[in-house]
C-alpha cells in the first residue's frame, strides 16, 4: 500500500486572501496596535510610534529577504546582539594562579632561548648567494629533465 507524501512542506497555505495566517496576524496586530496608540496618544504625539509599528508590521508581512520571512532576520539580529562574541585577534586574559603562571613564563623563556640558540643567522650577502645557488640548481634540474 502506497502512502502519499506531502510535497512543499516549507510553503505555508494562503488562508486570508493572499496572506498566510502569520502574515494576517502581523497585519491585524499592527493595525490594532496603531489604533490603540492613536487613541492613547493622539495624532500629534503618536505619529512616530504609529509609523514605527506600521513599518514593522508591513515589513513582517511583505518583506522576504532571500525568500525567508523577515521575522527570521530579526531573530538572528537579536541573537547576534545578545551572544558572546569571539574575537580571535584579541588576547584573552585568563585568571591563573601564581604557580601555574610562573611555570608558563619559565616555559616561554626557555622556548625563546632555544629558538635564539638554534636560529641560523644569515647576512644579506649570504642570503643572496643562497638564493642564487638555489636558482642555478633549479635551472640545472630543468635542463637535465628536458
Amino acid at each position: 500500500m502506497q502512502f502519499k507524501v506531502p510535497q512543499f512542506l516549507e510553503i505555508e497555505d494562503k488562508i486570508f486572501g493572499p496572506f498566510t495566517f502569520k502574515e494576517f496576524v502581523y497585519l491585524v496586530g499592527g493595525a490594532g496596535l496603531c489604533y490603540i496608540l492613536f487613541k492613547l496618544l493622539g495624532l500629534f504625539l503618536g505619529i512616530i510610534p504609529i509609523l514605527i509599528v506600521a513599518g514593522l508590521s508591513a515589513a513582517l508581512t511583505f518583506y522576504h529577504p532571500n525568500g525567508k520571512p523577515f521575522i527570521n532576520m530579526i531573530e538572528a539580529g537579536i541573537k547576534y546582539a545578545l551572544q558572546n562574541k569571539l574575537y580571535i585577534w584579541k588576547r584573552r586574559v585568563n585568571k591563573i594562579d601564581g604557580k601555574l603562571q610562573k611555570e608558563i613564563k619559565a616555559t616561554a623563556e626557555l622556548k625563546n632561548e632555544t629558538m635564539n640558540q638554534s636560529g641560523v643567522k644569515l647576512s644579506g650577502s649570504k642570503l643572496r648567494d643562497l638564493a642564487w645557488s638555489l636558482d642555478v640548481l633549479d635551472f640545472q634540474k630543468e635542463d637535465n629533465n628536458s
